[in-house]
């Protein structure tokens, strides 16, 4: 910001004009920021969630650098195994996970990776937790079908399809994304478990507010205090076939959460949206949340 001291030194120039460049370098900043959508770390208040108990089980790979890895050449999963071998293992759950803005999945610096890296770390023999950059909804999906394609054939059978067993997450632009995969599996016939959105920014062309009847379960954690607010309500396309667990609303005017590690734009102008993508208290929640999914 340029003080009033400043503005009066500078010469040859109106104070007003300046004050009108100082104005349009703000503004152009904060959609600078949005589409660029950094996040750091702070606190939150809600209700509990009440979920329901529903069958659990699944399957999961990624390409990306942050959980595991998915190579299905010459009958291989994405363990190292053979398709054949995998029929015989216990199927996992499949966590999909998107990050916010730009970006990309490797960032431990956010939320989304580190859930995602603990998952997998945590639960190896029921969880295949994968992290995508939000603008990989094509590999995220590709990925997934993939593992439910257990006999290898390139084609999935109505009996894999109803063997899917997929968690969904994300945040801003991941949380916009996170629906839209959804709504590919839904016209894929393909059921999805849970999803679950953390201050969610709709993105060109997606709609983040309606969720899909494939989705038997959905949550949305949000945050209205800052320049750039989640969405504050989603409702089911569907209410007999998708329960929406909550719209759950932070606030972090008394119980802020430290935004070390982010850049100073993030910090000055979208504190509050970066605060909940952080929030242990709200990824605490969705940790269980996807755990109450594991067979």
């Amino acid at each position: 910001m340029i003080g009033a001291t400043s503005l009066a030194l500078v010469r040859g120039r109106p104070i007003l004009a300046l004050a009108g460049l100082a104005w349009m370098f703000l503004i152009s900043f904060i959609f600078a920021v949005r589409a660029n959508a950094m996040q750091p770390v702070c606190g939150f208040h809600s209700r509990e969630i009440a979920a329901l108990t529903i069958a659990r089980a699944g399957l999961l790979c990624t390409d990306e650098p942050v959980g595991g890895t998915c190579s299905l050449e010459n009958g291989e999963t994405g363990d190292g195994v053979t398709v054949e071998n995998r029929r015989a293992l216990r199927p996992k759950l499949i966590v999909i996970g998107f990050m916010g803005g730009n970006v990309s999945a490797g960032n431990l610096v956010h939320r989304e990776a580190l859930l995602t890296r603990k998952l997998q770390a945590d639960y190896p023999d029921s969880i295949h937790a994968a992290i995508f950059a939000n603008r990989h909804g094509d590999r995220a999906l590709r990925s997934v079908l993939q593992l439910l394609d257990q006999d290898g054939d390139g084609h999935l059978s109505d009996e894999e399809k109803r063997a899917a067993r997929i968690v969904i997450f994300g945040h801003s632009w991941g949380a916009s994304q996170t629906i839209t995969l959804a709504d590919r599996l839904n016209r894929l016939g393909i059921p999805v478990l849970l999803t679950v959105q953390v201050d969610s920014v709709q993105k060109r062309n997606q709609n983040d507010a309606r969720i899909p009847p494939n989705v038997q379960e959905a949550v949305n954690f949000y945050q209205t205090e800052g320049m750039l607010r989640g969405r504050s309500l989603i409702v089911a396309s569907d209410p007999t076939k998708t329960m929406v667990l909550g719209n759950f609303e932070s606030s972090y005017r008394q119980k802020p959460v430290s935004c070390v590690g982010y850049p100073w734009y993030a910090r000055a102008f979208m504190r509050p949206h970066i605060m909940i993508e952080n929030d242990p208290l709200v990824w605490e929640r969705i940790e269980a949340l996807i755990l109450e999914k594991v067979s």
